[in-house]
């Protein structure tokens, strides 16, 4: 059964403080990526092994609701399609969790091999593909490998340090700063799929929240 007409919620107004901060990072993400990528000529197009068919849990409420505040300025047919498309992932991961590993689905966002909340997408699809490193609490340190893509045309190549570290640290802090506004926000898990249905539900991360929404 397809998904109702989406009637995406208002994100509230004193949440712009924070988004500024989300957005003052993600320049530095993109920047701090884009340094690494160039050093090894890589450029992330053209990929058999599209990213956007990776299922990715999503984990801070900072990033749903800006990715809601880009949802909501879509056109209303692009948001029906996107929600379509959701509904058919969602339904179809459902059943291959019962029955297999997990199925690789194209992104609901992505229409015609692009993004269609470029701008707005989260933390891991903004640095996944080159090699990374992660400093954790614990004091120990770990490497990631770059995607299958950049292994074959550059796996050959010297690293070059790119250091998640500070991403996630920052985006941890403005999570908290975020969750003040939010007294008894649970934790959520989600893929962008799961995103995108929760769109059309206003208490659905809310309940707890005291939002008037």
């Amino acid at each position: 059964m397809p998904p109702s007409t989406p009637e995406p919620y208002s994100t509230p107004e004193h949440f712009g403080r924070h988004f500024v901060r989300l957005e003052q990072l993600y320049a530095s993400m993109d920047q701090a990526y884009k340094n690494a990528a160039d050093h090894y000529g890589f450029a992330c197009k053209g990929c058999e092994d599209n990213c956007c068919m990776t299922v990715f849990h999503h984990h801070t409420h900072i990033e749903f609701f800006y990715m809601n505040k880009g949802f909501r300025a879509l056109g209303r047919q692009r948001q029906v399609d996107i929600a379509e498309k959701a509904q058919a992932i969602c339904s179809a991961m459902r059943a291959t969790d019962k029955n297999g590993p997990t199925l690789r689905q194209m992104c609901p966002l992505n229409i015609d091999g692009l993004c269609s909340l470029y701008a707005f997408r989260p933390m891991i699809c903004r640095l996944h593909g080159i090699p990374s490193e992660l400093h954790r609490p614990d004091g120990k340190t770990t490497h990631g490998p770059g995607c299958a893509s950049f292994m074959d045309r550059c796996g050959q190549l010297a690293y070059v340090p790119f250091d998640r570290t500070p991403f996630y640290r920052d985006l941890a802090g403005i999570e908290r700063a975020l969750r003040r506004d939010m007294p008894g926000a649970g934790k959520i898990k989600m893929t962008v799929a799961e995103m995108v249905l929760a769109f059309n539900n206003s208490r659905f991360l809310l309940s707890d929240c005291g939002s008037n929404l």
